[in-house]
C-alpha cells in the first residue's frame, strides 16, 4: 500500500475529520433527551433543583451543538473537493438526504436554539419547554437523515442507473453486472437517480441502524452526565444536584445499553444477508464450512495471510445467531473474490471491542440500578471513580462501530457499485491532501483544546445558584457535610484516645 497516495490519503483525511465532529452530535442527541426530561420535572414539581440542573446542562449542549456545526461543514466541501467523481455519481441520491436534513432537522434545531438558551426569561415555561423538545428532536432527525444517507450507500435501494453518450446526450443501456468506475462516470455521465424515495429513505440497513446510533448517542450522553455529576458526589459539592442528575442519566443509559444489545444483533443480521464479507469479516470466518456450523470468536486474531482465525472459539454460535440453526454454515471470505475483501483484522478488532464494552455497559449500569434500589450507590465510591472516567467508553465503543461500519464495507464506496479508489478526484494531487490534512489537524487539536478548556471551566464553576430556595437547599447540604465531617473526626479522636489508654 502506498500511503502518499490521492487516494489513500483522502481516506485517511475524511476519516480524520468525520471522527472529530462525531466527538459532538451523539453528545448533543443523548444531552438533548436528558435536558428534556430534566424541565420535564421542573415544570411537573417547580423544585428549583430541576430548573438549575436545565440550565447548567444547555450551557454544556450550546458549547457542543457550536462544535458540532463548526466541524460539519468543512465534511461537506470534502465531496466536492476530494470525491468529485463519487458526487457526480450519486449526487441526485445522496444529496437529497443531506438537503432534508438541513431543512427538516438542521433548521428546526438552530431555529429553537436561541430560544432555549437565551429565552427563560422572554417565553413562558411550556413554550420553552416546547423549544427544548424541538431542539432535542431536531438534533435525532439531524441523525436519521445522516444515517439514511450513509446507509443507502451500504444498502442501495431506490434508485436507477442512467447512462449517457457524451457527444450525443443520449440515454445508453446500463450492461448486466456494471460497475463504475472514474473513467467511465466522466466518459458517460454515469449517475444513480432516485427512482422510489421511499424506499431509498427505507432501505434494507437504514432503520436497524438509526435506532442503533440513537441508542449509542443516549448512551454516550447518559456516561458524560453521570461523569460530571459522580466528579461532584466525589468532591462532596452540589450534592442534590449531582445525585438527581446522576439517577435521572442512569435510568437512560440504562435503557439504552439494553436497547443496543436488541439493535445490535438486529444489524448484524441486515449485514449478513446484504454485506456477507462484511460480515466474515466482522468474526474472523475465512472458510464456509458446508455442513457444519460456524463458530464466533470470543477474542481472536485473524491472519489473511495465512487463512484463519486464531482465538477462543464458540462452536456454531454465529450460525446460530445468523440462522437460528447451530449446523447451518455461515459464508467465509472463500466465497468473496480476494478483491472485495476488507480490511479482516481491523474489522474484527473493532467489532469486538464494540460487542465487549457493550456488555460492560449493560452489567455496570444493572449493578449500579441495584444499587440504587438498596439505597447505597453514592457510598460506593470506586464505582463513581469508575463513572468518572468511564464517560470516554461509549466515545470507544461509537468510534470501534462506525470503524466496523465503514472499513467492513471496501473496496466499495457504494456497495457493489462504486469502488474507492474510482470515486477520488482525479484533479486533486497527494501533497495538496496532504497540506490540508496537516491543516486540519492543526486547526482541529486547537479547536478540541479550546473545547475541553471551556468545559472544564463549566464543571468547575458547577450550577449556579439563581434562586434563594437553591442556595438553601445548598446550605443545608453543606451543613450535614460539615456536621458528618465533625461526627467522623469525633469517632476518630475516641478511637485514638482508647487505643492510647490500652
Amino acid at each position: 500500500m502506498e500511503w502518499f497516495d490521492p487516494v489513500i490519503l483522502s481516506r485517511l483525511q475524511f476519516a480524520f475529520t468525520v471522527m472529530f465532529h462525531y466527538i459532538y452530535p451523539p453528545l448533543s442527541i443523548g444531552l438533548g433527551v436528558i435536558i428534556v426530561i430534566m424541565e420535564a420535572l421542573w415544570l411537573k414539581t417547580n423544585d428549583p433543583v430541576y430548573e438549575n440542573m436545565t440550565k447548567f446542562w444547555v450551557k454544556v449542549f450550546a458549547l457542543t451543538f457550536a462544535l458540532g456545526v463548526a466541524t460539519g461543514i468543512v465534511m461537506e466541501f470534502q465531496f466536492g473537493m476530494n470525491w468529485s467523481t463519487y458526487s457526480r455519481f450519486v449526487g441526485d441520491v445522496f444529496g437529497s438526504a443531506l438537503a432534508a436534513e438541513g431543512i427538516f432537522a438542521f433548521f428546526l434545531e438552530s431555529g429553537f436554539l436561541a430560544v432555549l438558551v437565551f429565552g427563560w426569561d422572554k417565553v413562558s415555561k411550556k413554550m420553552h419547554f416546547f423549544s427544548t423538545l424541538m431542539v432535542s428532536l431536531g438534533s435525532m432527525f439531524s441523525a436519521v437523515w445522516i444515517v439514511v444517507a450513509n446507509s443507502w450507500q451500504q444498502t442501495p435501494a431506490g434508485y436507477r442507473l442512467v447512462m449517457r453518450d457524451i457527444t450525443s446526450g443520449n440515454e445508453v443501456p446500463i450492461p448486466e453486472g456494471f460497475v463504475a468506475t472514474g473513467a467511465v462516470i466522466d466518459q458517460f455521465q454515469v449517475r444513480a437517480e432516485i427512482l422510489d424515495f421511499w424506499q431509498l429513505l427505507f432501505n434494507p440497513s437504514s432503520v436497524s441502524r438509526i435506532l442503533h446510533v440513537l441508542g449509542g448517542a443516549w448512551l454516550l450522553g447518559g456516561f458524560v452526565v453521570m461523569s460530571i455529576c459522580a466528579f461532584y458526589i466525589l468532591k462532596g459539592r452540589h450534592l442534590e444536584f449531582a445525585r438527581r442528575g446522576f439517577r435521572i442519566a442512569l435510568i437512560l443509559a440504562t435503557f439504552a445499553s439494553l436497547f443496543q444489545l436488541f439493535l445490535g444483533h438486529l444489524s448484524a443480521e441486515v449485514v449478513a444477508e446484504h454485506q456477507p464479507a462484511k460480515l466474515a469479516a466482522m468474526e474472523g470466518v475465512f472458510t464456509t464450512e458446508d455442513g457444519k456450523g460456524t463458530a464466533a470468536y470470543l477474542l481472536g486474531w485473524p491472519s489473511e495471510s495465512a487463512g484463519k482465525t486464531i482465538g477462543i472459539p464458540v462452536p456454531g454460535l454465529l450460525s446460530f445467531l445468523v440462522h437460528r440453526d447451530f449446523n447451518e454454515p455461515v459464508t467465509g471470505l472463500d466465497r468473496i473474490p480476494r478483491d472485495e475483501w476488507p480490511m479482516v483484522n481491523m474489522t474484527f478488532q473493532n467489532y469486538h471491542i464494540m460487542v465487549a464494552l457493550g456488555m460492560l455497559f449493560i452489567a455496570v449500569t444493572l449493578y449500579s440500578c441495584y444499587l440504587w434500589w438498596r439505597g447505597t450507590l453514592f457510598e460506593k465510591r470506586w464505582l463513581m471513580w469508575f463513572y468518572v472516567f468511564g464517560a470516554i467508553l461509549p466515545y470507544i465503543a461509537n468510534y470501534a462501530g462506525w470503524i466496523t461500519a465503514e472499513v467492513g464495507r471496501q473496496p466499495w464506496v457504494v456497495y457493489g457499485l462504486l469502488r474507492t479508489e474510482d470515486g477520488v478526484s482525479s484533479s486533486v494531487s497527494a501533497g495538496e491532501v496532504f497540506a490540508s490534512l496537516i491543516m486540519f489537524t492543526l486547526l482541529y487539536s486547537l479547536l478540541f483544546a479550546l473545547f475541553i478548556y471551556v468545559l472544564n471551566k463549566k464543571i468547575q464553576h458547577g450550577p449556579d445558584d439563581t434562586t434563594p430556595a437553591l442556595r438553601g437547599v445548598h446550605r443545608q447540604e453543606e451543613l450535614k457535610a460539615v456536621l458528618s465531617a465533625a461526627s467522623s473526626a469525633k469517632t476518630k479522636g475516641k478511637d485514638n484516645t482508647q487505643e492510647a489508654s490500652a
